[in-house]
């Protein structure tokens, strides 16, 4: 069946724009199933999470997650509020770069057979603050360590060596100051 468009018709709205750069954090009971029952929040309102962090708080019984999202923004108090009503979840808060340390670290794995080549990586590693945390005759392993936009440019001007493998953190977080987030 064929359908006629006339000017009339009216032409669907634009979705928001997807916006990355959000970074939330929160206080959970370190319990089973506390992490699968936040990430289905995030899927109902169709939030991508872009890295996630959990580890075990100063006391076993708590956790903290750091969690880098993107998606609509006019959607994020909302998710905020949702989080908060679950049972597990204590706090979650979302942190600006105005009131936060972000930190992220990156392994990267590369092939430097030639001598030349590995004078450049090393040079490129030192620009950046990074270490070398192992070295052979053909490859060798940097860690690169800070914002997210110091790793990313770091690993933009390694891609233009031979990278076997990268691991990546996601964002680690901590309020400035006194705050307790």
């Amino acid at each position: 069946m064929s359908r006629t468009i006339t000017t009339t018709d009216k032409k669907p709205k634009p979705k928001a724009d997807v916006i990355g750069g959000h970074t939330l954090s929160m206080f959970v009971n370190n319990k089973p199933g506390v992490l699968m029952r936040i990430c289905q929040i995030f899927a109902r309102r169709a939030y991508n999470i872009d890295s996630l962090v959990v580890s075990q708080g100063r006391d076993p019984k708590f956790a903290r997650l750091t969690l880098g999202i993107s998606g609509d923004p006019t959607g994020l108090p909302q998710i905020i509020l949702q989080c908060h009503k679950l049972v597990d979840v204590i706090h979650c808060y979302e942190h600006t770069p105005d009131n936060s340390v972000v930190r992220e670290l990156v392994l990267i794995k590369l092939a430097v057979q030639g001598g030349e080549k590995r004078t450049e990586v090393l040079q490129i590693v030192e620009h950046f603050g990074g270490k070398t945390v192992d070295l052979t005759e053909e490859s060798m392993i940097i860690r690169v360590e800070g914002a997210s936009d110091k790793v990313d440019a770091a690993l933009r001007l390694l891609n233009s060596y031979e990278i076997i493998e990268t691991v990546r953190t996601g964002k680690v977080v901590m309020a400035r100051g006194e705050l307790d987030t």
